[in-house]
C-alpha cells in the first residue's frame, strides 16, 4: 500500500511493542521499518523497465528479508539505547523490527499488485485483491489515532488504547474488505452463469479509493469478459464487455524476456494490441482494470509497449508510456464516484 498507510502500520506496532518504555521514539522506529521493504524503488533507476518489473516487492518484501534484517537492526538500535531509562532489551528492539517489517509485505499482499513474500525459494506473487492501494477508509482512522496517542504521556494507559484502537479498527476494516469481495465474487459468479457466459477463471478486485465499487475479468479460450459491481447496486445485474485477447499477434516473439515477463506480471489476464508502427505492439494488463467506464474500452491502467528489434530482441516501455490513453483524471473520478453510487452507464 502507498507510504502513508505503512508508515503507519509500523509506528503503531512500534508503539504496541516499546511504546511504554520509550515513547514517541518506538513510534518513530516503527514507522521508518514499516517503510524499510519500499526501499528498494532506489535501484530503478539501474534497472531495465523488464528487471523492474519484479524487483519492486521483490527480495525486500519477502518473509525472510524480515527475519534477517530484524535482528541486525535490532541488534544496533539496542546498542544506541544502552544508557537509556528504563533499559530496552536486544529482543524487544528486534521484535519491533520484525513485527514493524514483516507486515509490511502482508498488507502489500491484499493489494492486486502482489507480493514475493516466499523469495528466493519462489517468485510467487502473493495478491489477494480485497484493496486498493490508497483507502483512506484504512488509513485516515489509524493515522488520527496513532496522532492523538503521541500526545500523550507514555505511563498513561489511555496511550495504549488508542494505539490499540487504531490497530483494532483498521483490522476491522480488512475484514469488511474481505467479506465485501466475497459478496461481490458472489454476484459476478451467478451472474456469468445466468447469462451463459463460459470461462475458465475469472479474478476479481475493488476500483481505486474504495472497497464498494468492483471489477470482475472472466477468462475465456480466446479472450475477457469484464464487469463491474457494486455494493450500492440496485440490483445484481451485471453487464460484461468482451475484450479479444489477440496473442497470436506475440507471434514469433512469444518467448522473449520481456513477454515472459509481462504474461508473469500480469498473470495471464493479459490482452495484445497492434502499435502505432510495424514493429510495435501494446501489452495491456488486465488486473488494474480501467481508467473510466464509458469510451475507449481499451484505456486500461496498466499498459506497456513491446518494439520489436532488428536482432530479435524485444524491448519494453514503462507502464507510464499508455500513449492511448486520452482520458482526463478529474473525468475518470467523476465516472468512478457516479459507479460506486449505483449508477450505471446507459449501454
Amino acid at each position: 500500500m502507498d507510504s502513508i498507510t505503512q508508515f503507519t502500520l509500523g509506528a503503531a506496532l512500534g508503539e504496541a511493542v516499546l511504546g511504554k518504555k520509550i515513547g514517541n521514539r518506538a513510534i518513530l522506529w516503527g514507522g521508518i521499518a514499516g517503510t524499510i521493504p519500499d526501499l528498494d524503488v532506489v535501484f530503478n533507476p539501474l534497472l531495465d523497465n523488464i528487471t523492474r518489473l519484479g524487483f519492486h516487492r521483490g527480495y525486500s518484501h519477502s518473509l525472510l528479508f524480515a527475519l534477517i534484517v530484524a535482528p541486525i537492526l535490532g541488534y544496533w538500535l539496542w546498542r544506541w539505547y544502552k544508557n537509556f531509562q528504563p533499559q530496552t532489551t536486544f529482543k524487544e528492539w528486534t521484535t519491533l523490527f520484525f513485527v514493524s517489517m514483516v507486515t509490511h509485505p502482508i498488507l502489500d499482499s491484499f493489494t492486486t499488485y502482489g507480493t514475493q513474500l516466499f523469495l528466493p525459494f519462489s517468485d510467487y506473487r502473493v495478491g489477494i485483491n480485497n484493496i486498493f492501494i490508497v483507502d483512506p477508509l484504512y488509513t485516515v482512522p489509524f493515522l488520527l489515532l496513532l496522532i492523538a496517542a503521541m500526545f500523550v504521556k507514555r505511563t498513561n494507559p489511555l496511550r495504549q488504547k488508542l494505539n490499540n484502537a487504531g490497530l483494532i479498527i483498521s483490522s476491522l476494516y480488512m475484514l469488511f474488505t474481505l467479506g465485501a469481495k466475497w459478496q461481490a465474487e458472489r454476484v459476478f459468479s451467478q451472474s456469468l452463469q445466468t447469462q451463459n457466459i463460459p470461462y475458465t477463471r475469472f479474478m476479481s478486485a475493488t476500483t481505486p479509493l474504495n472497497s464498494v465499487l468492483w471489477y470482475c475479468v472472466a477468462e475465456t479460450n480466446n479472450g475477457y469478459y469484464m464487469g463491474y459491481y457494486s455494493l450500492l447496486d440496485k440490483d445484481n445485474k451485471v453487464h460484461y464487455d468482451f475484450l479479444p485477447r489477440q496473442d497470436s499477434l506475440l507471434s514469433g516473439i512469444q518467448n522473449t524476456r520481456a513477454v515472459d515477463r509481462l504474461k508473469w506480471f500480469s498473470n495471464g489476464y493479459y490482452a495484445v494490441r497492434p502499435g502505432k508502427t510495424e514493429n510495435e505492439l501494446r501489452f495491456y494488463d488486465l488486473k488494474f482494470g480501467k481508467m473510466g467506464f464509458e469510451g475507449s474500452p481499451e484505456q486500461f491502467v496498466f499498459a506497456f509497449t513491446l518494439q520489436k528489434q532488428p536482432d530479435g530482441t524485444v524491448t519494453m516501455g514503462s507502464s507510464q508510456d499508455e500513449g492511448g490513453r486520452n482520458l482526463h483524471m478529474n473525468e475518470a473520478f467523476t465516472q468512478l464516484w457516479n459507479r460506486i453510487k449505483g449508477n450505471k452507464p446507459v449501454m
